[in-house]
């Protein structure tokens, strides 16, 4: 089948198709903790219900053969993009200013934007691949982790802080809450339908793949050993664990970071503002953690990751301290917990970096693109089950000693960046000049 050039250029959707691959993700595990906890859920409902909203991108690897065979991959990303829409306007008009916060109904509007965010995410990464050459992706790989990194920015920072703002002048949380989800939405709108003008149709069909019924026998045989020669690889249970261990600290402290922030210190918070903590999340927090995962790259590169993997958990594990210091001298000194923000999420990026490198290193081989996936199931795993319950066992022992529950289970990380065995020359220039 003739392929079929796209014509526009890439800088008309590359960046706004990865800005609109992060806001859905970041409403459905930032922005909900957070409205949440101002329209008045405890911690343990909030970790409990906001932990289960990973789970699409958990199980996505099952469905992700599927968006190959069923309609195209631009198709999969405007419908996914309405759907959100639809469901960003639901989630503002389920909060009920006069009989107070329908919980059942917006947590089913936020499962389906995050079904429908991870089924985009499947279809943009794969559209990405097709509508560019070899060349332009390396050229753009650097553009969308931008623009990914800037909808983190206005996803957890600009629209929290709105949401503040709306809450101090008007008085009224829900009505605050309700405007800015509104708000939010209307924002998807526009970028779904400049991507429905603007996205260039780029299909093609694999000539190495049967067509019709063949096609899906295809597919299935393929999913099967997709799984099949991930889980003979040589040392995959000892991967598993890495992959499910080494965030565990973070897995817990990231739900509770927003309600510690804005509990009153009679709760042992640190009684701060909505719009103060989305400043400091969305914007010191965001930037912290992108110069933390850059200079994390740089220096995986000239140390190897077998090198890098102690000193990348260590750090990674180690500023969740600060998180103890804050709780213990209820700070609030703003310039203080900025400061300390920074610090624990460029640590946060600097030792992720190896984690994203082991799930690389890991899924070399001749279905690397399905194992990757595979391993993302398995990050996502590990973030969500131990989240589930970080609420509860908040609620049992107060902030504080949560955070030093927190450090206590660091010890995990740093044993499984122990445990798994690399090639030390990987992640250096000439492991990659050898494997070309």
């Amino acid at each position: 089948m003739k392929n079929i050039t796209p014509s526009k250029n890439p800088w008309s959707w590359v960046p706004s198709l990865y800005f609109a691959e992060a806001l859905p993700y970041f409403a459905v595990n930032v922005i909900s903790v957070t409205m949440f906890k101002r329209l008045g859920m405890s911690n343990a409902d909030i970790a409990l219900y906001t932990g289960w909203l990973y789970l699409p991108w958990v199980i996505k690897p099952f469905w992700s053969p599927f968006v190959d065979i069923i309609k195209s991959k631009r198709w999969w990303i405007v419908a996914m993009e309405i759907l959100i829409c639809v469901a960003l306007a639901a989630v503002s008009f389920t909060i009920d200013t006069s009989a107070g916060p329908m919980f059942k109904y917006m947590l089913a509007a936020f499962w389906i934007i995050a079904f429908a965010s991870a089924t985009h995410d499947i279809a943009a990464d794969g559209y990405y691949m097709l509508a560019l050459d070899s060349n332009q992706q390396s050229v753009f790989v650097g553009i969308r982790s931008t623009f990914y990194r800037l909808a983190s920015i206005f996803g957890q920072g600009a629209l929290v802080v709105l949401a503040g703002v709306l809450e101090t002048k008007g008085g009224d949380i829900p009505k605050a809450w309700l405007f800015t989800m509104l708000i939010f939405s209307l924002i998807f709108i526009v970028i779904t339908l400049y991507h429905a003008l603007i996205l260039p149709r780029c299909e093609k069909q694999d000539e190495t793949r049967p067509a019709g019924n063949a096609g899906v026998a295809y597919i299935f045989r393929e999913f099967g050993n997709t799984f099949k020669t991930f889980f003979s690889k040589k040392g995959v249970w000892v991967a598993i664990v890495f992959m499910l261990l080494y965030r565990l600290p973070e897995a817990q402290l990231i739900k509770m970071l927003s309600p510690f922030l804005l509990d009153p210190a009679s709760a042992g918070g640190l009684g701060l503002s909505t719009q103060q903590v989305g400043f400091i999340y969305g914007t010191v927090g965001t930037i912290g953690l992108t110069l933390g995962g850059i200079v994390g790259g740089l220096y995986a590169a000239r140390r190897g990751l077998k090198k890098s993997m102690m000193p990348m958990a260590l750090s990674l594990s180690l500023p969740c301290a600060v998180f103890v210091y804050m709780a213990y001298f209820n700070t609030q000194n703003l310039y203080l917990i900025n400061s300390f923000v920074f610090i624990e999420q460029f640590g946060y990026g600097f030792g992720f970096t190896s984690y994203m490198l082991y799930m690389i290193y890991f899924s070399r081989g001749k279905y690397k693109t399905a194992h990757y996936s595979l391993c993302t199931a398995f990050m996502a795993l590990g973030m969500m089950l131990p989240g589930m319950f970080a609420g509860w066992i908040q609620e049992q022992v107060g902030y504080l000693n949560f955070f030093w529950w927190v450090m206590l289970c660091c010890i995990a990380t740093i044993a499984v960046a122990k445990l798994v065995k690399v090639d030390p020359r990987f992640g250096k220039k000439d492991y990659v000049e050898q494997e070309q």
